[in-house]
């Protein structure tokens, strides 16, 4: 009797010389790579390479590559593209190429884009110029390519990043009335937005909070795991945040409500989204925030899923819980992301803890 063999690559050989079946995906044969009729083809072949490199290779700090940020160094890359002339490759592309590429981008996108309404700098060349780096970089390693990033290649005209705005804390009647509205009725769409509003309150990220699993939590203890996303967090672990009791009741009804949820025996994402999909965005993480600011009365162009980490940590150091409390909690690693997220009510708070000394002389 013939015995199959055990080895991997024996059982690959025997399936990759079986006939096809019609219709079955991984048996057919692998489709013809499309061919390059022109410099444009290149071009786009290049991004998809770099695409792929960024997604197989970890980052300086010895982490994969977020999808958001590979997505920002794809646009980058698509932008440089789009502008180029038909019959100019990336490797025709030197210094004085991309200042040109950079003072378009600045005139057409920048300053008739300000947030303000006024016109004026926003920093979009800026986040250009830093995420075109990647490509330049993958261009010189794979295809010997002269890289106008590196310091003996020309300078090219840096434009700086704008002042960054003070940060945006949130009153304790705005989250209190944005809790109140989502803890009505029983729903599952309410139910999970009142979960999720109270984790916002714990200090969490954005992408933090969307990349929840169930098994992230231990309501037991009162706690919930997050991994860490950014190289600024000082564990490679995962950090354990405290959670209210009010958030843990929230995140039980919630457990309660999820597992009706028509996903919820296949996924594993703690946030589900509504009309039986899969899991939650930051696109409907931020309409849903909005949408109960608005519910609630408020302006909403003043609120976004961040404005909650503020909020945060204006609550803690009001509260008197120490800063190397706060950063620890946080994950960061530099007092400077402190002073970052408590600016907005630091003269407040001063002035509440010296007036509590009373007399002193």
């Amino acid at each position: 009797m013939a015995h199959k063999s055990p080895l991997r690559a024996q059982r690959r050989t025997a399936q990759q010389t079986a006939a096809p079946v019609l219709g079955d995906a991984e048996s057919a044969p692998l489709t013809a790579v499309r061919p390059l009729n022109s410099t444009k083809d290149e071009r786009q072949a290049v991004i998809a390479e770099l695409e792929l490199h960024l997604s197989t290779t970890n980052s300086k700090r010895g982490r994969p590559y977020q999808r958001r940020t590979i997505n920002a160094y794809k646009y980058a890359a698509h932008q440089l593209h789009n502008w180029l002339p038909a019959r100019t490759s990336f490797a025709d592309v030197d210094t004085a190429t991309l200042n040109k590429f950079f003072r378009w981008y600045y005139r057409t996108h920048d300053v008739p884009k300000s947030q303000d309404g006024r016109g004026g700098y926003t920093g979009g060349t800026n986040t250009i110029q830093r995420n075109l780096r990647p490509l330049f970089a993958y261009l010189a390693e794979e295809y010997d390519v002269p890289n106008p990033y590196t310091a003996d290649s020309p300078k090219l005209q840096r434009y700086a990043t704008p002042p960054m705005g003070k940060p945006k804390t949130l009153s304790q009647d705005f989250v209190a009335d944005c809790l109140k509205i989502t803890g009505k009725n029983r729903d599952f769409e309410t139910v999970r937005d009142h979960a999720i509003i109270r984790v916002l309150t714990e200090g969490l990220r954005s992408e933090e909070l969307l990349s929840l699993r169930v098994q992230d939590l231990d309501l037991q203890h009162k706690v919930l795991v997050v991994l860490p996303l950014k190289g600024d967090r000082n564990s490679t672990d995962g950090r354990v945040i405290p959670l209210q009791p009010s958030t843990v009741k929230a995140l039980v009804r919630y457990l309660r409500f999820r597992a009706s949820h028509k996903r919820a025996s296949v996924d594993d994402w703690l946030w589900l989204g509504t009309r039986n999909r899969s899991a939650l965005k930051y696109g409907g993480l931020r309409r849903m925030v909005k949408r109960r600011a608005e519910q609630a009365g408020y302006d909403p162009s003043e609120v976004s899923p961040h404005s909650y980490c503020h909020t945060w940590a204006d609550d803690l150091l009001t509260a008197g819980v120490s800063g190397e409390d706060v950063m620890a909690i946080r994950g960061w690693k530099s007092p400077a992301m402190l002073r970052r997220y408590a600016s907005d009510m630091a003269s407040s708070r001063a002035v509440n803890a010296v007036q509590k000394l009373g007399d002193r002389y």
